[in-house]
């Protein structure tokens, strides 16, 4: 069940499976408050009525949520007394005093599968259980040259990229300040930014271009906006930034970009210590600290055979502990348990 038509209902269908869409009530930061979570949970009861007509009629064994901010399938769940799974995509500890509240809803799942141990923290609880994301795509990088080409970078000036949407957190805005660093300035680093912000959210954006003029580095920044192409920006960077101000719990950008080959230099917080082995598969640095990513930026651009070993490295490795068969087997294997003991 999805809540919209989408690109995501294409490929299920295409797959030979059923998709419904109905609305669903979703969690936003701005409602963990107590005020807040009372009407997300009376929309959630409202979901639950209708979810529970398709549990009866289908047979529905099971119910997973696969976020942890969709309520209507817990509810559901509940008044079926069937077992309800609900994947943790989310870290809440910055989301304050509403945090402990939401917590004991999520503890009356069957079980939490958390995205990383960072995000299974949270709970402190036998029901929450590591299961890593799967690739969802063979990431590969495209030839340098035709990279480059393609992403219109003229020259052979050394690149950073960092893919992802653009946001108060993703840190854009740490690799922009970091290209003002000495260390990157003399070697004229270019910096990729790869995304596009949330509908509503261009302001974002904005700050980042504004704040590239105020530091005179806007002609060595290229926002090339969502690209399908992704192989091309691997292919054109020397390094891959992920330089995230906030915890994230499991950064896919980091994981298809090592999977890639490139090598990665992340924020030493939240998910990305378990992507990112500092000195074996990529190098990790200081959350929100610009002259660090410029420091270790510059010591891979020095070093490139060091780089190429972190990439190759990481490559195996990635495509390895992060492969879509095992994320399958670990969720089949969460379901068996949990109908076994009904």
């Amino acid at each position: 069940m999805l809540p919209e038509p989408g690109a995501l209902v294409d490929d299920l269908e295409a797959a030979g499976v059923e998709v419904l869409i109905r609305a669903i009530s979703v969690l936003r930061r701005e409602l963990l408050t107590p005020r807040g979570l009372a009407s997300v949970a009376a929309a959630a009861t409202r979901d639950a009525v209708g979810l529970r007509g398709l549990i009866r009629t289908r047979g529905v064994a099971l119910v997973h949520s696969n976020t942890s901010v969709v309520l209507g399938g817990a509810a559901a769940a509940a008044l079926a007394r069937i077992p309800h799974v609900w994947h943790v995509r989310e870290i809440y500890s910055r989301f304050g005093r509403g945090w402990p509240v939401y917590r004991r809803v999520l503890g009356t799942a069957a079980a939490l599968p958390c995205v990383s141990g960072a995000t299974a923290a949270q709970f402190g609880t036998s029901r929450a259980r590591v299961i890593h994301d799967g690739l969802a795509i063979d990431p590969q990088r495209a030839p340098r040259t035709q990279a480059r080409w393609a992403l219109g970078l003229d020259g052979d000036a050394p690149v950073v990229a960092v893919l992802g949407r653009i946001s108060d957190w993703k840190g854009q805005d740490v690799l922009v300040r970091a290209l003002a660093e000495p260390a990157l300035a003399a070697r004229g680093v270019i910096g990729v930014l790869a995304g596009e912000p949330w509908p509503g959210a261009q302001a974002r954006q904005a700050r980042v271009t504004d704040l590239a003029v105020q530091l005179g580095v806007q002609d060595r920044v290229r926002l090339v906006g969502f690209r399908d192409d992704v192989e091309n920006v691997y292919g054109a960077a020397d390094v891959v930034a992920v330089p995230s101000t906030e915890p994230d719990p499991l950064p896919g950008a980091a994981i298809e970009a090592a999977a890639a080959g490139c090598v990665v230099v992340a924020s030493a917080h939240g998910g990305l210590p378990e992507i990112i082995a500092d000195g074996r598969t990529g190098r990790l640095v200081a959350p929100a600290d610009p002259a660090a990513l410029a420091r270790v930026v510059a010591e891979l651009l020095d070093d490139p055979a060091a780089a190429h070993r972190l990439a190759a490295r990481a490559a195996a490795e990635t495509r390895d502990r992060y492969s879509t068969p095992r994320v399958l087997q670990e969720i089949q294997r969460l379901y068996d348990e949990l109908l076994a003991t009904r």
